[in-house]
């Protein structure tokens, strides 16, 4: 499945060698990763630029900040590389824009944690990459992995955009989902994903859960489920037991646990969640914690076999040690991959049934 591509130089070999300048699009934790990346392959960045209206005054990294015109007057043409992440149609479509004129490369790293997407992270997880390929339910899976993995390890924008598909086609077509779920939502946020949980149920369920461990989002979430009935809301971060664990972020969708945080939480796991619920569905997408999650979960996935809809993007690593794990616990499950519509490759799922 990878020796074709590992024949082939990655994005970052790419980028080492390139004949035109670096220009960095965009700012921010994503940004720090691939520059701090850059500085350790002697990869020489030409400018930083950002999308009208995030330009203003400012410098990143010791880059003033430039627009898109500012870059095409001083270089003409150029690599852009992209350093951030949308799923907003004007953001993408802005992308899409500016890679029909520059070729545009876009760096994998994981959003939490040190992992970055390069041949030496492919070469030493061939095996378990491979693995996983062969273990998926559908053709279509394998394929969406398949084009995954190389956008990882290439960069080519054009790879992601082939495999992305709408979420409509996971919840008719794989989740399902009953007029009677119980409905475990981790990293519930402010409601969102209830609220598509309930678009796709059509309304009716048997219970909701919901886990959110940042007091802002928490408050904004108790706020949207104020009416609803059969609900219980828990202020608490997902992890494999109870402890009392450090906790960063300043209330937006991307808080997350950390040891290295001032700020404490506690934690509680799905098994204790499930002794009192049987939980049918679960969705995680919590901030890199997924793998933690499933370490906790291992009761819940033997003896109720819920549907499960796990965040696939937050570690490089997520693509083979998650899986691993769920069919570790309960080889019976079907395990389906799934990308929608974002640049980087983020949205991207595993759907198991």
């Amino acid at each position: 499945m990878l020796d074709k591509m590992l024949k082939s130089p990655s994005v970052w070999e790419k980028l080492k060698d390139a004949d035109l300048p670096i220009v960095c699009y965009g700012t921010g934790n994503g940004a720090d990763k691939i520059f701090d990346e850059f500085e350790r392959l002697g990869i020489k960045i030409s400018a930083v630029m950002a999308s009208d209206g995030f330009v203003r005054d400012r410098s990143f990294r010791g880059f003033k900040v430039k627009s898109l015109s500012d870059c095409e007057n001083e270089f003409g043409d150029f690599y852009c590389v992209i350093c951030f992440g949308s799923q907003l149609k004007s953001v993408t479509d802005n992308i899409k824009s500016v890679a029909a004129k520059h070729k545009t490369f876009v760096p994998s790293v994981s959003v939490y944690g040190n992992g970055i997407a390069n041949r030496e992270f492919f070469e030493r997880n061939k095996s378990r990459i491979c693995n996983i390929y062969s273990l998926l339910t559908d053709e279509k899976s394998k394929d969406v992995f398949f084009k995954f993995v190389n956008f990882e390890y290439s960069g080519g924008l054009d790879i992601l955009l082939s495999c992305e598909s709408d979420k409509e086609e996971v919840f008719s077509d794989i989740l399902r989902l009953g007029k009677n779920e119980n409905y475990l939502d981790l990293g519930a946020y402010n409601g969102d994903t209830i609220k598509e949980f309930l678009y796709f149920s059509g309304n009716e369920y048997g219970s909701i859960t919901a886990v959110e461990p940042a007091p802002r989002n928490f408050k904004k979430l108790m706020e949207y489920t104020k009416s609803m009935s059969n609900i219980t809301l828990v202020n608490k971060g997902i992890w494999s037991g109870e402890l009392a664990m450090g906790f960063a972020g300043k209330g937006g969708r991307n808080s997350y646990l950390s040891n290295a945080a001032q700020a404490k939480t506690d934690t509680v796991s799905v098994d204790e969640i499930s002794k009192s619920e049987s939980i049918t569905y679960i969705k995680a997408d919590i901030e890199g914690a997924e793998s933690e999650m499933l370490d906790g979960a291992e009761i819940t996935l033997k003896r109720l076999k819920p549907k499960l809809n796990i965040a696939a993007y937050h570690r490089i690593e997520d693509i083979f040690i998650l899986p691993e794990k769920i069919l570790e616990v309960n080889p019976e499950y079907k395990i389906y991959f799934r990308h929608h519509p974002y640049i980087p490759g983020w949205d991207t799922n595993f759907y198991c049934v």
